[in-house]
């Protein structure tokens, strides 16, 4: 009877823990992830691609739990993720600001931080220091914006970065500050604009940022699973399919 008794339970452990169902959010931004058909929102995984998107799919094959993926403005998926258990949001900086809000699994990869200028500029960047001398578009509320300001660069802050590419274009700013695979995107969608890359010059660990209340348990699931597919190589490889 008591055999029976403890394979019982350890079946409805089981049960209990594969019902377990995980929400993760993001938003669009090409590469790292992005809806199929360009639409800014997405209520399903199907629909759902890029770099990071590929990453926590991988990472939910690794554990016993459902996920479900959304795809949505940042700012209401990231207040969705701070109110509610079992909910996530990806890929995100684990910044000062945020570490307390959130219990955090990764890095999964990383951002570039780099500056780019139009095609035939004559500008050369050898540092970051390089970059003094000129003037910068960035815009308003963007880590790295706030980061090359705080160092006492010349940034040209607007409300909307889509519009940096044409800015550039037209000689209004002499560099703009992206990501390094996100700016080609964002410039491409802004009219079919070309950038040249000049510089990478920061790196920052991308992670999935869990909600607090979520069980220690699931947290330590998915952080043992980041950590295999980090080391066997599974995550290197997503990162090659978008140039990296």
């Amino acid at each position: 009877m008591n055999k029976l008794f403890a394979i019982t339970a350890l079946f409805l452990a089981l049960n209990i823990q594969a019902a377990e169902k995980l929400y993760f959010f993001t938003e669009q931004f090409p590469p790292y992830h992005m809806t199929l058909d360009g639409h800014p929102f997405a209520h399903d995984g199907e629909n759902i691609t890029g770099l990071c998107s590929q990453m926590v799919k991988r990472l939910a094959e690794e554990v016993p739990y459902e996920m479900k993926m959304k795809l949505r403005n940042w700012n209401s998926g990231l207040e969705r993720v701070k109110r509610k258990a079992n909910h996530g949001i990806f890929c995100t900086v684990r910044s000062e600001q945020r570490e307390d809000w959130f219990e955090w699994v990764g890095p999964l990869t990383n951002t570039g931080w780099a500056l780019f200028a139009k095609p035939g500029s004559g500008i050369t960047l050898s540092s970051l220091e390089d970059a003094k001398q000129y003037e910068i578009g960035g815009y308003k509320g963007d880590v790295r914006t706030n980061y090359l300001m705080e160092h006492g660069f010349n940034v040209s802050v607007i409300t909307e970065d889509a519009q940096n590419p044409r800015r550039l274009q037209l000689d209004q700013i002499d560099l703009w500050v992206s990501d390094e695979l996100a700016g080609p995107y964002t410039a491409s969608d802004a009219g079919d604009i070309e950038v040249e890359k000049l510089l990478t010059f920061k790196r920052v660990p991308l992670y999935l940022a869990i909600n607090k209340d979520t069980d220690p348990k699931i947290v330590k699931a998915l952080q043992r699973a980041a950590d295999k597919l980090t080391k066997d190589g599974s995550f290197e490889s997503i990162e090659h399919i978008y140039g990296r």
